[in-house]
């Protein structure tokens, strides 16, 4: 006897809500094999698009927001001429607090480097942008969360 699994996919933008259980989930669903890992670091960082140090002044807030299941909401910057190419979680869930406020940035977009070492994209590794979220509002966003 032989048995087939059939992939899955969800068209989430088309969804009105999705829920696992009794919980709504917000954005998409997350992966129970995916944990985030927080560590704090002395190593130097910088762009050569931006100051040494990032400054609020280098960043230009961006349209746009995205939602990511284990973070939170997203609010995405713009440096001189490069779009879209720093994001932070202002507001990030409580499990991921010490990343609250801290700036990211496209290494495949713009030149990073960390101890005086240029970030790359490992080989295989993409970015993919899921693009804004249905114009998520942190309400929303927040509403569905337990503290």
């Amino acid at each position: 006897m032989t048995s087939y699994c059939c992939p899955v996919a969800f068209a989430w933008s088309a969804m009105d809500a999705f829920y696992e259980e009794d919980e709504r989930i917000v954005g998409h669903a997350v992966d129970s094999y995916h944990r985030i890992d927080i560590r704090r670091t002395s190593r130097p960082a910088g762009t050569s698009r931006a100051p040494t140090s990032t400054s609020e002044s280098a960043l230009t807030p961006a349209e746009g927001r995205t939602f990511c299941p284990y973070k939170g909401l997203a609010s995405y910057y713009d440096i001189a001429d490069a779009h879209r190419v720093a994001w932070s979680y202002e507001d990030a869930w409580t499990e991921v607090r010490r990343v609250s406020g801290l700036v990211s940035f496209e290494p495949d977009e713009i030149e990073v480097q960390l101890d005086g070492v240029r970030l790359r994209l490992e080989p295989g590794r993409n970015v993919v942008s899921h693009g804004a979220d249905r114009n998520l509002t942190l309400d929303e966003t927040t509403a569905v969360r337990q503290p």
